[in-house]
């Protein structure tokens, strides 16, 4: 297959992760929290198993949509469940702990699955993730303890929670401002070499650096939402809009473009982790559901930034244009924070905005 023809199975996953974190979230409300922790992992397994063992491309872009459908739904349970396992005031290090998956992967997962790919085959490459889902349901099965949900109408309790603006806008401020990253990131490969000058060489150093800044900055949001998750969304977005504009004049220098997309870069990470306390706070009583949906407007964001950054590209404004895309894009996720923010003070003061208390 052609490379354009292969970024249909991204897009699929994508899909997968869109439709599967609300739909998983909400079929799975009634379930032992373990047991849909184990039964996502399997399907994550199952899901990747398929991919390596495809004859044929039709058949890999629909098991690549059925590994994505656990994704959000998993992250979303595990940090309920995470939660639910740290001391009172901690819940933001507890999901920030979870949340340090992403980079984790991001600065491993994807060098040791490319690397495997090139030695043994692409097959053997996603033989060893579903290999690596299996073991991790064990682990879930092994050391996080069972809890049940209320008995009735579940599914009912975490429905509702789609009548809430609050949650809308939430998930609106995460599909958009979000975006800004993946606007700049999608791109980032042939700015630094066209840009900057670099050779293609840099491009995988960047990339590592830009997983080190997630390390930092996936922890320093549990720390932060834990003092409050309102200012830590502001600090994030207004940061995300800074540093991006700051990279459209820094991108032609080496060390300085690297400073400004590891800035980026952490305040993402802000952003993930309080994005997802905001969303299992203002959910309500429908905290699967809640927690899930920010995976999915991620990857809605994803979808929109690359989109978006391609589009300037196509017209002819340069490298540096899809970084103003994510200025602007980051800019309108704060003004629908804004507007947010108001709903929440005329409801209330500010005070109860920490992640132990919302």
């Amino acid at each position: 297959m052609s490379i354009p023809a292969g970024g249909a199975s991204i897009a699929a996953y994508a899909l997968g992760v869109v439709v599967g974190a609300p739909v998983l979230a909400v079929a799975g409300a009634a379930w032992p929290r373990r047991t849909l922790l184990v039964g996502l992992l399997i399907v994550l397994a199952v899901g990747n198993a398929l991919v390596a063992l495809a004859p044929n491309f039709e058949l890999l872009v629909a098991a690549r949509a059925l590994t994505g459908l656990p994704h959000g739904a998993f992250f979303g349970v595990a940090s309920l469940a995470a939660v639910d396992l740290m001391p009172p005031g901690m819940a933001g290090r507890a999901v920030g702990r979870v949340m340090l998956g992403i980079p984790f992967a991001n600065l491993f997962g994807v060098p040791a699955g490319t690397w495997l790919g090139q030695q043994l085959g692409w097959r053997t490459a996603y033989g060893a993730i579903a290999i690596l889902a299996l073991l991790s349901a064990l682990l879930v099965r092994v050391a996080v303890p069972q809890s049940f949900p209320h008995p009735d109408g579940a599914m009912r309790r975490e429905l509702r929670a789609l009548r809430r603006v609050q949650v809308w806008l939430t998930l609106l401020t995460a599909a958009i401002g979000f975006g800004g990253m993946f606007a700049m990131n999608s791109y980032i490969a042939p700015t630094f070499t066209e840009v900057a000058g670099q050779p293609a060489s840099i491009v995988p150093v960047v990339m590592f650096l830009l997983g080190v800044a997630g390390l930092i900055g996936t922890p320093l949001g549990g720390r932060l939402v834990d003092w409050s998750v309102l200012r830590t969304i502001a600090i994030g977005l207004g940061g995300l809009a800074l540093n991006l504009a700051l990279f459209t004049v820094t991108s032609r220098w080496l060390i300085p473009a690297i400073v400004s997309v590891m800035l980026c870069s952490v305040c993402a990470g802000l952003l993930v982790v309080s994005l997802q306390l905001r969303l299992m706070t203002v959910a309500g009583d429908a905290k699967n559901l809640g927690a899930a949906s920010n995976h999915a407007a991620l990857n809605v964001a994803n979808a929109l930034g690359a989109w978006l950054g391609g589009v300037v590209l196509a017209a002819g404004y340069g490298y540096t244009a899809p970084s103003w895309v994510g200025v602007a894009l980051a800019v309108c996720g704060g003004l629908v924070f804004a507007l947010s923010l108001a709903l929440h003070q005329r409801g209330g003061p500010i005070r109860g905005t920490s992640a132990s208390r919302g």
